[in-house]
């Protein structure tokens, strides 16, 4: 642990509800570590607060919702012409026959 100047403050957001499992929706602790926040050492606080975290990070990931895969054999070239392509993605490039007797003089500028 880090050395200890001041004391720990609470993680209480004022969010006091709990869920189904017994924690606080706002700062994830128990309601055993509440009523003693007051009684706990520093170095107790500071593992609570740890918990805290790792409770968070569990509820967070439990909560993404899950990527689909599908193979990739599934796909058919009608299937990705149906898609709504996403603006993150790079465009799909597509071949395009152009044909090899094409004279672009014949265009005037």
């Amino acid at each position: 642990m880090q050395l200890e100047f001041f004391d720990v403050p609470s993680p209480c957001i004022g969010i006091c509800q709990s869920d189904t499992k017994g924690y606080c929706l706002g700062c994830f602790r128990t309601r055993e570590e509440r009523q003693n926040w007051i009684d706990l050492s520093n170095d107790d606080k500071q593992k609570v607060i740890k918990r805290c975290i790792t409770r968070k990070r569990r509820k967070d990931t439990k909560n993404k919702p899950k990527e689909h895969k599908i193979a990739v054999q599934d796909i058919t070239e009608n299937d990705l012409e149906l898609q709504q392509p996403s603006l993150l993605d790079p465009p799909i490039k597509k071949n395009i026959d152009i044909p090899t007797d094409f004279d672009f003089n014949d265009f005037e500028l």
